[in-house]
């Protein structure tokens, strides 16, 4: 469940945890005119940055190469907190990363392992976000709505801020 003094206190110390639970996000290239597709993240708070294994030959890589904009987009495993990170995305070549996330179920996608030929790594290097933290509690929403139609005061069921952050 989303904790919403953890929002307003520390938003983005959240952010991190979530991004670092959920097994996938979305993740799009601006104006690439391609859809948004489910990718793994591989935070890495220090940078701000978010990496991604992919193949050198897929849609998303070509897109990438332009040197654009992308937006990544997540939902906590109880649906009580939304985020949608934007920044510059790149393609790298990074020994380094490739070691430091690699996991049996990255394998399960590269048939040469480590040394996969069309493996490379891509980086949304993040300088903009936002996020809405609610609660999933039955019960609260169901308060704040009745209290919402007796004071006819906007229900308070949930958080947003938007944070600008340094490359």
């Amino acid at each position: 469940m989303a904790d919403l003094s953890k929002a307003k206190k520390d938003p983005l110390q959240q952010l991190w945890d979530v991004v670092g639970d959920v097994h996938a996000g979305m993740l799009g290239v601006e104006e690439s005119g391609q859809h948004m597709q489910p990718m793994a993240p591989f935070i890495e708070k220090e940078s701000n940055s978010i990496w991604f294994y992919s193949r050198d030959d897929s849609d998303l890589v070509k897109a990438v190469r332009t040197g654009e904009r992308a937006h990544f987009c997540v939902i906590s495993k109880d649906h009580d907190y939304h985020a949608c990170l934007a920044g510059q995305i790149d393609e790298v070549e990074s020994p380094e990363h490739v070691d430091k996330y690699w996991s049996p179920m990255v394998a399960a996608w590269f048939e040469g392992g480590k040394d996969d030929p069309q493996l490379t790594m891509l980086r949304l290097r993040l300088d903009d976000v936002a996020i809405w933290a609610s609660s999933n509690s039955t019960l609260r929403f169901g308060w704040e709505m009745a209290k919402a139609n007796l004071t006819g005061k906007e229900p308070d069921i949930g958080y947003h801020t938007q944070i600008s952050l340094p490359h």
